[in-house]
């Protein structure tokens, strides 16, 4: 998607515009909230590989702003519906909705506009595995992986589904490639816990989640996992 770039401030000029030429500037320029809603969405579609996207963005409880961005990106849609970006940022704004069917769509027509559309798969792996749709998400976090295989996001995904589908070889291997690319990531770092968890490896796993917290102590997932592995200990 091409930045929106303001224009720089002119010097006086001793040639006044015409209030028509100047009606017609204004006429044009986006509104602000609208500018907002390009930028906060692209930035958002970058860190989507965040498995608690909507409580970390804080779109859970703000219906409003999520509406106003749906309307949006449909009449962006609309307007240029083979554009494979606007897609993608319309999808992830159905999956903000909580329109899970609705988002998926959206990706499949940007992967279908764009075969090496890197986040069309990203989000695709992340919606089929919130409809527990494991194995097509392990296919789109491949793929992605494969487009782009020095971004971490897709290794973390593709640990996520081989670990749902107890292949935990894979998942550690997944999970190392995700740490090496980006070290000291939470959300690598707490499924590397959960790996160890779904094992039976209570006290690794409690260990890990720990060293999640070291990096952020606010980490919800990984407090919860605490609270969990306790509650069995009692």
């Amino acid at each position: 998607m091409e930045t929106q770039v303001q224009p720089n401030a002119q010097e006086p000029s001793t040639i006044a515009e015409s209030p028509k030429k100047a009606k017609k500037v204004k006429k044009d320029r986006i509104p602000w909230w609208q500018s907002f809603l390009i930028i906060f969405a692209t930035l958002a579609i970058c860190l989507s590989a965040g498995y608690y996207i909507s409580e970390k963005y804080l779109w859970n409880n703000n219906s409003d702003q999520i509406s106003k961005q749906l309307q949006f990106y449909q009449m962006q849609v609309d307007q240029k519906p083979n554009d494979p970006l606007l897609r993608v940022q319309l999808g992830f704004t159905y999956f903000l909705k909580g329109d899970t069917d609705s988002a998926i769509n959206e990706y499949n027509t940007a992967k279908s506009l764009d075969p090496n559309n890197f986040d069309a798969y990203l989000n695709l792996s992340i919606a089929y595995d919130k409809e527990n749709r494991t194995d097509e998400a392990l296919q789109m976090a491949v793929k992605a992986a494969k487009i782009s295989p020095r971004d971490y996001k897709g290794h973390l995904l593709k640990g996520r589904s081989y670990r749902k589908l107890k292949m935990y070889k894979e998942a550690t291997a997944s999970l190392e490639e995700a740490i090496r690319l980006k070290p000291g990531n939470t959300d690598t770092i707490y499924e590397v816990g959960m790996v160890a968890e779904d094992q039976g490896k209570k006290k690794e796993a409690e260990q890990i989640y720990k060293e999640t917290l070291s990096y952020d102590p606010t980490f919800k997932p990984a407090l919860d996992a605490l609270n969990r592995l306790n509650s069995k200990n009692n």
